[in-house]
């Protein structure tokens, strides 16, 4: 069960860090560091929040089961235009944060993936009122790097590594799901 209390949360959160640092000790220095763990926490902020909001008004207009995290890329177009006016970017059902960390220990091209959602997530505002403030939004988390590894595939299982819990996180996990 997920912390609820806002301390509690933050506490999470600083430990998740540390983790995160602890596993990537060595590899990156510390700004390095603070790019990749801030640039994929603000990719997750985005994509829940992009998904959160679409499900809402579908959910509104009267369709109870509606996931955007579930459509096709293809049937996902058709809202685009006007997700990008409202919200300033856009991002497809198969970019979206969630649905890319499900395939990540099996993506062989997982930085390349990555690398594509970024670019496609900043190209989605270009022409819109937006485009200044997405433009280079990821810039700075390279995600091709020599810094995380000499070869895709020890970049790779870097970028996949989750960080580790301790057991009593695991076994209320296990026990929750």
């Amino acid at each position: 069960m997920p912390p609820t209390t806002r301390e509690a949360q933050r506490a999470e959160l600083h430990k998740t860090i540390w983790r995160i640092a602890n596993d990537l000790r060595g590899s990156v220095d510390g700004w390095d560091f603070k790019s990749y763990v801030l640039g994929m926490l603000f990719y997750r902020f985005i994509s829940e929040n992009l998904a959160a909001y679409l499900d809402d008004l579908e959910r509104k207009a009267g369709d109870a089961a509606f996931d955007y995290a579930k459509l096709t890329d293809k049937d996902a177009e058709f809202g685009r235009k006007d997700t990008v006016e409202e919200k300033g970017f856009y991002i497809l059902p198969s970019q979206l944060f969630g649905n890319v960390r499900r395939r990540a220990a099996t993506d062989e091209n997982l930085n390349e993936t990555l690398d594509a959602v970024f670019k496609a997530i900043e190209g989605s505002a270009v022409g819109a009122d937006s485009e200044d403030d997405i433009k280079g939004l990821f810039a700075d988390l390279d995600v091709n790097s020599q810094k995380l590894g000499s070869t895709v595939p020890i970049r790779n299982q870097k970028l996949v590594k989750r960080p580790r819990r301790n057991r009593r996180s695991e076994s209320r996990r296990f026990h929750d799901a």
